[in-house]
C-alpha cells in the first residue's frame, strides 16, 4: 500500500465515523434535505439527490428516514429547516491543510464550535481560500481487487466517465468528475461490483507526509470534526506511510 494512498487515509479516518450509525444517518438526512430543497424531490431529475440517496442506502439508512428527509427538503412536511452550505478551511498539526464541508442553520454557532475543535487539537481555523486551492473536487470509488479485475474496471469505468483506474495494494481507486459520479456508480452496480467506499470529495493535489506523533494529533482533530453534527465531510492533505498506518491500526 503506497504511502500516498488516499484510500488508506480515507478508510482509516472514516472507520470511527461509520460505527456511529445514528449520527451518520443524521448527517445524510441533512444532505438529502438540502439536495431536495435545491433541486426537487425527484432523483431522476436531481443528480445531487441521487448521490445523497446512494450514500444513504450504502449505510442501510431506513427508507422512512429517507422519505422524511426528502419531504422536509421539498417543504411537503412543513418543517424543513433553512440549511446553509459552508466550507471551513484551516490548518492542523504539522501544517496539514484541512477542509470541512458544513450544513448548518446557524453559521455563527457552528463557526465557534469548529474553531474550538481546531484550537484544542493544535490547529487553527483559517480564512476563506487559505487552503481550498490545494484540493480538487472529484468523485472517488475504492474497490477491492478481489471484487473486479483492472481490465473490467477500465472497461466499465472509462465508458461511464471515469478518468483512470489505479491499483494501490489490494484495492483499486477510480476517480471521476463529480458530474459523472452517478453514471460510474450505476455502471458498477449493473455489473454487481460493490465499492468499499464511494464519494464525491475534495482530493489533495499534493500530500504532506507526517510522522506517527503528528498523525495521531491530526487523526484526533479529524475524528472530532467528523463527530460534529454539522460537518458533512472532512478532507486533509496528509499522507501516511505503510509503517505508520500499520502502527496506528494497532491502537
Amino acid at each position: 500500500m503506497a504511502g500516498h494512498s488516499h484510500a488508506a487515509n480515507v478508510m482509516y479516518r472514516k472507520a470511527a465515523v461509520n460505527n456511529k450509525r445514528s449520527k451518520l444517518w443524521g448527517k445524510l438526512a441533512r444532505a438529502i434535505m438540502v439536495a431536495a430543497r435545491l433541486g426537487g424531490g425527484d432523483p431522476n431529475a436531481n443528480a445531487r439527490l441521487r448521490k445523497a440517496l446512494l450514500d444513504a442506502r450504502s449505510v442501510s439508512m431506513p427508507k422512512d428516514n429517507i422519505e422524511r428527509a426528502i419531504k422536509k427538503g421539498t417543504g411537503e412536511s412543513g418543517d424543513g429547516a433553512n440549511m446553509e452550505e459552508v466550507l471551513y478551511e484551516g490548518y492542523g498539526p504539522g501544517g496539514v491543510a484541512v477542509l470541512c464541508e458544513i450544513l448548518t442553520d446557524n453559521r455563527n454557532r457552528t463557526a465557534g464550535e469548529i474553531r474550538k475543535i481546531f484550537d484544542v487539537n493544535g490547529g487553527n481555523l483559517g480564512t476563506t481560500g487559505c487552503v481550498a486551492f490545494l484540493f480538487e473536487r472529484k468523485g472517488l470509488f475504492v474497490i477491492g481487487a478481489d471484487k473486479a479485475s483492472e481490465e473490467q474496471l477500465m472497461e466499465l469505468g472509462l465508458e461511464a466517465g471515469a478518468e483512470d483506474v489505479k491499483r494501490d495494494g489490494d484495492k483499486f481507486e477510480v476517480p471521476c468528475a463529480p458530474e459523472d459520479f452517478y453514471a460510474v456508480s450505476e455502471a458498477f452496480a449493473a455489473a454487481e461490483i460493490e465499492p468499499e467506499n464511494a464519494q464525491v470529495t475534495r482530493l489533495p493535489i499534493t500530500n504532506v507526509e507526517i510522522d506517527i506523533d503528528t498523525a495521531r494529533k491530526v487523526l484526533k482533530l479529524m475524528e472530532q470534526l467528523d463527530d460534529h453534527d454539522d460537518v458533512q465531510g472532512v478532507m486533509a492533505n496528509f499522507s501516511l506511510t505503510d509503517e505508520t498506518l500499520a502502527e496506528l491500526s494497532k491502537e
